[in-house]
């Protein structure tokens, strides 16, 4: 989208049109293509990854969260309030169980009472980050502001509240919040090692300036002023907003290192390696990041315990599973009239003397559009979205004319 100086309306070019319809079009091939939209994903289990949406409508705010698939959302809350989750991993779907009271699930009718194994969050009734708001935000003066995923906690955050600077492409990395690398303080040696590096440090508390925070080769944090050395016990590092004192992430991250030794351990490489890398803010993984993660008995155990063990498999990737949709969409579009160009498919219905109607319609508006649009590239015009619906009045106008006047062709 863009705008003219000095001209208040936004204007779009045809193709910018035709980009963004296919843009949309292969997200939601991406998201929705993983996800079965005819059968209820219940009988399935906890499902590794799929579409989920929570029904305002049926658990509002206050009550308990719940989860439903994308099949329960089409056939069991069409005209509900929903909210949509992206995807969530390891769910299974809540429709017409005990937090639907009496509403029973038309897909799958016989569910258990609750699922134990699912984790909610305050995603299920509409609200995101640490901030605590929905998306979109009425109240947000920020008009133009994207969202992030955390890989671990699956919730999503402003780019604003990341404590970070959002790179570049970061649709092709993974991120993992600060609350979430604290709670897995082995992530942070791997992050000095083969995270993206961040682009700036978090602006320092009152009284700090010109200190950074770095994490040392046993896992240590060590802080650094340009004059001199604060005591070890007196440093304060930032998370979140809020002071911690340095001593608990010390011992944090030594426990991890104690923890994640064994022989030839990749992580104690890392922790030997003398990197160092700032405790603070959100992580940018690379592509491919979790082949390099160390998968030695040791380190399996550490990411069981801190309930991060799906790190070490590439399929629970968003990406993998966004792949597995448009290679569903392809197989389909491929095999049969289904998957056909719907305009091809309509004509296969009808006879020959249809189709060549059809046929001539469609190949005099084309040259009509074309004629129209190059009187703008002619005068250096921007085509705008109203001057794009004049024309199809237009359209529209002359066919009710010829229909008047009996100028169809005859079948």
């Amino acid at each position: 989208m863009a705008a003219n100086v000095g001209e208040e309306e936004a204007t779009v070019s045809l193709v910018d049109v035709l980009e963004e319809d296919e843009e949309l079009e292969n997200e939601a091939s991406a998201v929705l293509g993983g996800s079965d939209s005819e059968k209820c994903s219940y009988p399935e289990g906890y499902v590794k990854r799929q579409a989920l949406y929570a029904c305002n409508t049926c658990t509002p705010k206050g009550g308990e969260p719940a989860g439903i698939c994308l099949a329960c959302s089409y056939k069991c809350h069409e005209g509900h309030d929903l909210f949509e989750l992206y995807t969530k991993r390891n769910f299974r779907c809540d429709c017409g169980n005990d937090k639907f009271g009496e509403m029973e699930c038309k897909l799958f009718a016989d569910k258990e009472k609750v699922n134990s194994g699912n984790k909610y969050s305050h995603n299920f009734f509409g609200l995101y980050c640490t901030c605590d708001r929905p998306y979109p935000d009425p109240e947000d003066e920020v008009m133009s502001y994207e969202m992030i995923q955390c890989i671990v906690c699956e919730d999503w955050f402003h780019g604003r509240h990341l404590g970070c600077v959002v790179p570049d492409c970061v649709e092709l990395q993974e991120m993992i919040c600060e609350s979430c690398m604290n709670k897995t303080p082995f992530l942070w040696n791997y992050a000095a090692d083969i995270a993206v590096p961040p682009i700036t440090k978090v602006s320092p508390c009152k009284g700090e300036e010109d200190v950074k925070v770095e994490v040392e080769n046993d896992g240590e944090e060590k802080k650094i002023n340009n004059e001199n050395l604060k005591s070890p016990v007196d440093e304060k590092v930032q998370v979140n907003g809020t002071s911690t004192c340095k001593r608990k992430h010390q011992e944090e991250a030594e426990g991890s290192s104690e923890e994640g030794s064994c022989s030839g351990c990749r992580l104690r490489e890392m922790k030997a390696s003398g990197r160092s890398r700032t405790l603070q803010g959100a992580v940018f993984w690379p592509s491919a990041w979790r082949t390099k993660l160390c998968t030695c008995t040791d380190c399996k155990v550490l990411y069981t315990d801190a309930g991060v063990s799906f790190l070490m498999d590439e399929m629970d990737t968003v990406l993998a599973y966004e792949n597995k949709g448009k290679s569903t969409m392809q197989a389909e579009q491929a095999g049969g009239a289904e998957g056909r160009d719907p305009l091809m498919s309509a004509l296969n219905n009808l006879n020959r003397v249809q189709q060549l109607e059809i046929i001539h319609e469609y190949n005099d508006m084309k040259t009509e559009l074309k004629d129209y649009l190059q009187t703008f590239a002619a005068e250096g015009k921007v085509v705008t979205p109203e001057d794009i619906r004049h024309f199809f009045e237009q359209q529209q106008s002359r066919k009710r004319r010829r229909a008047n006047t009996g100028q169809y062709y005859c079948s």
